[in-house]
């Protein structure tokens, strides 16, 4: 796969970043694009390594050694047909995935992993450039129709296979405009939105109905949805917080990072806002606990608000700063990982325990900490006190919010409190009702809401025909 030699031959070379003094004072994407020379260069260190571990490593299954040797040779029309062919949305995952893939790579025994993420993000940034990119209409209507809950990267994945197939399919989403976390949520300067809109092109002319604005389990039942169509797809994700219940929760100034994001999306793209109660950083000293991604896009946001300070605070130990690759490879590892977001400003605590927030006249004013050793216990005498104005709370997510379309549904929770469906048939306890993505297998990541959206198309599809000719 590539050239025979190249890993030998090349180092490994990735994308860069734009100067952070440039780069925070604005929220348009801030990557390098490598030149074609030298992607085709990096291609080429793709090594007949025998077993392509990293097709595991990838959740849709890329296959990667395929379109890494296609690239080396210059065919990059052919490399974007392989890589579609797995992966509805590689323009979403060459700028969000955190590239298991790469983690995966036999090359990553020594550090220098083919930059598979970056590959990926040139075939298709080539071919929207050079026009290669086209609705794909079906020739034939089965008349059978399906309704998706739900606009994110699992809903529209399983949206676009299902309409290919000549099925009619109808998008609801609760928001103004389709995409979920990836439009209200993830920050423009990772991703910009133009990415979704015009992939929601191309699913309009192939055929997707979009309806916006709707609610279902509160402005139109479900039951309704049962009724109308062949079969519904449940993909709204898991959008319940993990809230952290200390003295002091109900001071102002107190947010969930959910909260906090969509808000600034909603500025860079000029949307009406839903709220008349701003959450800006800007003057403020932040504190973000929780140290997972949600947390380092909050720094990212809060250092472009012109923030004061912004200290992002982990309860768990601090990982190592390299993995030991003989107990952990192919797997991906626990280490520590410094964000772009991080880069720009943000100090970092670890094994800290919050245990109250402190304010005044029902503003907070500070987070009262203390340490934790290995097994959680608070360390004595190792508490403080944190200037804080603006408290971001990006935990995590336990489960979908099962008020409305989830209760009035009817459908079986796991022991989780997600939607209860297998990874073969992705149907519920409910006849006709199926359940993919983050809803369904609770808070992950895009590349495995895409996976799920497209395994349940084909048992949607399989359900409705009998039989089914979509890629599992």
């Amino acid at each position: 796969m590539g050239k025979v030699t190249g890993f030998l031959e090349i180092d490994r070379q990735d994308r860069k970043y734009k100067p952070a003094a440039d780069r925070i004072r604005h929220y348009d994407e801030f990557v390098i694009p490598l030149s074609e020379e030298t992607t085709r260069g990096q291609a080429s260190r793709c090594m007949d390594c025998g077993i392509p571990f990293c097709h595991n490593g990838c959740p849709v299954n890329n296959q990667i050694p395929d379109w890494n040797d296609l690239v080396y040779h210059g065919e990059w029309h052919r490399a974007l047909t392989n890589l579609h062919s797995t992966n509805n949305f590689p323009e979403f995952t060459g700028r969000i995935c955190p590239a298991p893939c790469e983690a995966s790579c036999t090359l990553n025994l020594q550090d220098q992993p083919v930059t598979i993420k970056s590959i990926e993000c040139a075939i298709i940034d080539r071919g929207f450039k050079e026009g290669w990119v086209k609705p794909e209409i079906a020739q034939h209507k089965t008349g059978k129709k399906i309704a998706i809950v739900g606009s994110g990267p699992g809903g529209l994945a399983a949206a676009q296979q299902l309409t290919r197939t000549g099925h009619d399919v109808h998008v609801f989403e609760k928001l103004a405009k389709a995409g979920g976390l990836l439009r209200y949520g993830i920050p423009d300067f990772k991703m910009e939105k133009h990415l979704i809109d015009r992939r929601i092109t191309q699913m309009e002319a192939e055929g997707v109905n979009f309806h916006y604005n709707e609610h279902i389990g509160v402005d139109k039942s479900i039951d309704e949805l049962v009724q109308k169509f062949d079969a519904v797809i449940l993909a709204g994700g898991a959008e319940k917080p993990r809230d952290l219940t200390i003295p002091g929760r109900e001071l102002h100034g107190v947010h969930f990072a959910m909260e906090f994001l969509p808000q600034q999306n909603r500025r860079v793209s000029g949307e009406t806002p839903t709220t008349n109660n701003p959450i800006l950083a800007t003057g403020k000293h932040v504190v973000v606990i929780g140290g997972g991604d949600t947390g380092s896009d909050c720094i990212g946001t809060s250092v472009r608000h012109r923030a004061l300070s912004v200290t992002q605070l982990e309860i768990m130990q601090r990982p190592p700063e390299k993995e030991n690759k003989l107990l952990t490879w192919p797997d991906w590892p626990l280490k520590l990982r410094t964000s772009s977001s991080h880069e720009e400003g943000a100090v970092r605590d670890f094994s800290v325990l919050t245990k109250e927030f402190i304010g005044k006249d029902g503003q907070v004013e500070g987070v009262r900490c203390i340490h934790v050793d290995d097994k959680m216990q608070p360390i004595a005498d190792s508490s403080f006190i944190l200037k804080a104005d603006l408290v971001l709370l990006a935990m995590g997510f336990i489960s979908p919010i099962h008020e409305g379309l989830v209760e009035q549904s009817g459908v079986a929770i796991d022991g989780r409190g997600n939607v209860s469906a297998d990874t073969r048939n992705y149907i519920t306890s409910k006849n006709k009702i199926f359940a993919c993505g983050d809803m369904r297998r609770g808070q992950s990541l895009v590349v495995w809401a895409i996976r799920e959206g497209r395994q349940c198309a084909a048992a949607v599809d399989e359900f409705l025909m009998g039989a089914t000719s979509l890629p599992r």
